[in-house]
This record gives C-alpha cells, sequence and structure tokens, in this order.
C-alpha cells in the first residue's frame, strides 16, 4: 500500500505500515516539526475511531501515549505503537505540548489501517440530498462497496437514528460476489418525519462480523 506523508502546521506526519495482518502489531509514527519554535513537553497519543476493529495500546512500556520533551525546528522523531486488530479502521494522532511558552493542541487527520484479509470495505457514504432537507421528503442513502478479496457471503445494513435516538433498520442487502477491484453501490430510501438531526449507518458484514460502516447526517426541517 502506498505510503503517504501528511501535513498539518506545525507537523509532517506518517503512519507505517497502513496495511497489518490481524492480530498484534506494531506501527511508527514518524513525525516532523516543519515549523520555525521548538515544540515542548509533548503528550503523543494514537487512537483509533473504531476500537471493536482496532484497539491502541502503546509500547508494552509506555501504555497508549508517549512522550517527547523536545522537537527542534526539522527535528524528527519516530514512536512504535501496538495495535490489535481484527479489521480494518481510521486511527489518528493528538499531540499537547507547549510552543513558545504556551500550551497548543494538535490533532491529524484519519489515516486508514487496513487488514489485509478484509474481502471488501466502504469506500463512501452519500445521501443523496443536500445537508438540509424537509420533512416528508423521501431520500435516498447510497453505499458504494470495493471488492478486496474473493468475496461471498457479505452483507450491508442500512440503519437511522431519528432525532428521538430511536434507531430503524432501512434495509439489508446481500452481496453475492463482488469481483475484486472493482466497486459496486447499494442504496436504501427512508423519509424523515420529525424535525432535526438524522444520523445514516452502513455496516458491511462478513457472515456475522462487521468489517467496516460509515456514517453520515442530515437535518430534517419543515417546509
Amino acid at each position: 500500500m502506498k505510503k503517504v506523508l501528511r501535513y498539518k502546521y506545525p507537523i509532517e506526519y506518517e503512519l507505517d505500515p497502513t496495511e497489518i495482518e490481524k492480530g498484534t502489531n506494531w506501527v511508527t509514527l514518524k513525525l516532523k516539526n516543519i515549523g520555525s519554535e521548538t515544540l515542548e513537553n509533548l503528550d503523543v497519543q494514537l487512537h483509533s475511531v473504531d476500537t471493536y476493529n482496532l484497539s491502541v495500546h502503546g509500547t508494552w512500556w509506555f501504555g497508549a501515549g508517549q512522550h517527547i520533551a523536545e522537537l527542534g525546528p526539522n527535528k524528527e522523531r519516530e514512536l512504535a505503537f501496538r495495535v490489535n486488530a481484527i479489521g480494518s479502521a481510521e486511527a489518528y494522532a493528538t499531540i499537547k505540548g507547549r510552543k513558545d511558552g504556551k500550551y497548543f493542541w494538535w490533532e491529524s487527520s484519519w489515516t486508514n489501517i487496513h487488514v489485509s484479509d478484509d474481502k471488501a470495505e466502504i469506500g463512501s457514504l452519500l445521501v443523496l440530498s443536500n445537508p438540509y432537507t424537509t420533512i416528508g421528503k423521501t431520500i435516498s442513502a447510497e453505499a458504494t462497496i470495493k471488492g478486496l478479496r474473493k468475496n461471498g457471503g457479505l452483507k450491508l445494513e442500512f440503519w437511522v437514528e431519528d432525532p428521538s435516538g430511536k434507531n430503524e433498520q432501512q434495509a439489508t442487502i446481500d452481496i453475492k460476489d463482488l469481483p475484486v477491484g472493482e466497486e459496486a453501490r447499494y442504496s436504501a430510501e427512508f423519509t424523515p418525519k420529525d424535525t432535526g438531526y438524522y444520523k445514516i449507518y452502513a455496516y458491511l458484514y462478513d457472515g456475522w462480523v462487521r468489517i467496516g460502516y460509515k456514517t453520515e447526517t442530515i437535518y430534517a426541517r419543515k417546509q
């Protein structure tokens, strides 16, 4: 899988590897100070967006967080984190410390850590409307599924949580066979009945095991 250097001032960062096997693995977070000021007393942590599929345990001696006393301009550090994976998930890093004598907070964007034997993945979930819609108007949610390995026995579920917190299943779709490297789109419709925020979930299963999910949010209002 292609390595990607990412930038969010004042840090250049990379998570490596981004393709791992199921079970316990080590990943390395590479950090470089691309700013002009020395960063001090840094508490660096790696987090999983999906703790069911991916849990972060740090190192044997540090736990989930690590400390860097000082990172000067153009200086680099590599930190190792121990993770346990049963499926693919997004991960991100956070840093809190001091810059120019003041406290600061830094948070990376999400990086996908892919488990190599997953049969498929959810590439995207889109609600085919504006971020706002009107009560009583039927809208469609569309998930894009990509085949990664020889597959079969996949199932896609759509759920919607309404403003009251009630979850209802909208559709269950059996995916018989999705060619490796190809994408297919599947959709479900629902009709908002109340004013407020609706959260749409797409869950992808291999048998009974969830191997991926995506969420989207829309707001329904009166006409």
